[in-house]
């Protein structure tokens, strides 16, 4: 029997709390960052907002500056 790694995936699509998190923004940024489309690329899924991982993390990393 051979043994099974356990490997921790992490999701590819982001809530709107874990994005806030991630960049350290209140949700309401989020929203507001939406209505101006202005923030990081967002899918809906039915009613359910959605932001794909990497495209958040590519988003923040163009954000830098200097």
């Amino acid at each position: 029997m051979e043994a099974v790694a356990h490997v921790e995936v992490e999701p590819a699509f982001l809530t709107q709390a874990e994005v806030a998190v991630l960049l350290g923004v209140p949700e309401r940024t989020l929203e507001g960052w939406r209505l101006t489309k202005s923030g990081p690329p967002w899918l809906k899924f039915g009613r359910h907002v959605k932001y794909d991982r990497v495209d958040v993390l590519v988003w923040a990393r163009e954000q830098r500056r200097g």
